[in-house]
């Protein structure tokens, strides 16, 4: 029996009936479903309309369907429009006509609302779980490398040296940060609509707040309008998941350079490679390239589901059907891709002689000389261009600033002296960015031990919801 066939005098045409159906992508609620559908039930008993032994059938059947469910075949019903009419189904074939009470006081549409909740919800957690991983996988390679040097770059040109794990603590901001994003999201998906009916509010003296505790929702939603039509959740967390793609490709895209013979910083780990079937020699970073593949397609379901929703009148449209498959899409992606990258960074291999040998070519000092000069009361923009001049001196005689004689800097600035040598070695220059958030070694432990306090009271916080 359809949940709604009664109005009707003709059959669906049979191809509009396969084609409009989301039973084949909704059953991935069916957990959630299933949790909802429990609470409502003993809302349902407490107000009065289901009898203790009825409640009992219901629930137990409720529970048998998820333990059917662990089989692929029990789940291959092509009679089912979606999840909620499949376990509707599913109950009053294990039970009888008491499965047919369970709809008593509500709606489709606080259902999907529901579900989808639970599911951003479950994902949240696990996401913010799996980036904890990440970031530590980052912590302990930025640990080992102690006071290795690398390049910053900027415009793709070497700029200034770094050590290596400061290079690192960049990644793992990035992604404490769409932590943080996550958490704060979680706070407007975790309200229940249950209670809302179709759009105007429950029929039935129904608890919603005993609703929202059995759910371990924060409170009910506040508007049964607003509550089965919105996707601000959905859209919300799929912006937050494009976010965490975009790193992921940028960190993607940088173990790409550097794992190449020009760069040669890292060694390609090959248990997240592969080869090439027609030149012996290759080993490419396919994980690193669907990375940055795939976050452009997180970043175009977020697009597509903005677009979908931007023009939907209040309240519920079949239209919203259309955004459960992004968000899905997005989530899976995601859940899988960040274990993959931990993975990959617990087995790349730094080359931190080669890394530190470039840290100390380029005239990544340079800044380094004309702050010696500013420390003697050379004026920055004059002590700039005299440096620039050394610099074009170094260019011509294919030297680095530290292999001029002190006769050439003198002839530029007199103001140097012997001392400047010191000024220019690579420890002095990572030294001299001793301000918070710089590169200098002893901010980089506080930063390292910072960044792990952060992802303890994350993991924390993860803990506390299981």
């Amino acid at each position: 029996m359809k949940m709604w066939s009664g109005r009707f005098r003709q059959a669906l045409d049979p191809v509009f009936e396969r084609w409009q159906r989301s039973f084949d992508f909704d059953k991935r609620l069916l957990k959630y479903e299933l949790a909802a559908s429990g609470a409502h039930a003993q809302a349902l008993k407490d107000a009065g309309v289901l009898t203790s032994s009825e409640l009992i059938a219901i629930l137990q059947g409720l529970e048998k369907i998820g333990e059917l469910a662990a089989s692929p075949e029990f789940l291959q019903d092509s009679e089912a429009e979606d999840v909620h009419h499949f376990v509707e189904k599913q109950l009053v074939a294990l039970i009888g006509d008491p499965g047919y009470k369970l709809h008593s006081g509500r709606s489709r549409n606080e259902q999907i609302a529901t579900d989808l909740r639970l599911y951003v919800r479950a994902a949240i957690d696990q996401q913010r779980a799996d980036l904890t991983e990440l970031a530590s996988a980052l912590l302990e390679k930025a640990e080992q490398a102690g006071g290795a040097g690398i390049p910053a770059y900027t415009h793709l040109q070497r700029a200034e040296p770094v050590l290596v794990s400061h290079w690192l603590l960049a990644y793992v901001e990035m992604f404490l940060r769409d932590a943080d994003r996550l958490t704060d999201c979680r706070k407007r998906v975790n309200v229940c609509p249950l209670g809302s009916g179709a759009v105007a509010g429950a029929t039935l003296p129904l608890d919603r707040r005993a609703l929202a505790v059995g759910l371990e929702f924060d409170a009910p939603t506040a508007n049964s309008i607003d509550a089965t039509s919105d996707r601000d959740f959905v859209l919300e967390f799929l912006n937050t998941l494009s976010l965490l793609a975009l790193h992921l490709s940028r960190w993607a895209e940088e173990m790409i350079l550097f794992s190449t013979q020009e760069f040669g910083f890292i060694h390609l780990p090959e248990a997240y490679s592969t080869g090439s079937s027609a030149m012996p020699q290759k080993k490419n970073p396919d994980l690193l390239e669907l990375t940055r593949g795939k976050a452009a397609r997180v970043i175009g379901n977020a697009t597509a589901l903005m677009i979908t929703v931007k023009g939907l009148p209040l309240a519920y449209n079949k239209d919203l059907q259309e955004t459960q498959e992004p968000l899905f899409d997005s989530a899976e992606t995601l859940l899988a891709l960040v274990p993959l990258a931990t993975g990959f960074m617990k087995a790349v291999e730094f080359d931190h002689e080669r890394m530190q040998q470039a840290a100390q070519s380029g005239f990544m000092n340079a800044w380094a000389a004309a702050t010696y000069l500013v420390q003697r009361g050379v004026p920055s923009r004059l002590a700039h261009e005299q440096v620039g001049r050394l610099v074009q001196k170094c260019m011509e005689s294919a030297c680095e600033l530290q292999d001029l004689p002190l006769d050439e800097l003198r002839s530029v600035n007199p103001l140097f002296d012997q001392d400047v040598y010191t000024c220019l070695t690579l420890e002095s220059v990572l030294a001299i960015h001793d301000v918070p958030g710089g590169t200098a070694p002893a901010r980089v432990r506080q930063a390292i031990a910072e960044a792990k306090r952060k992802i303890e009271t994350i993991s924390e916080e993860v803990h506390a919801h299981p």
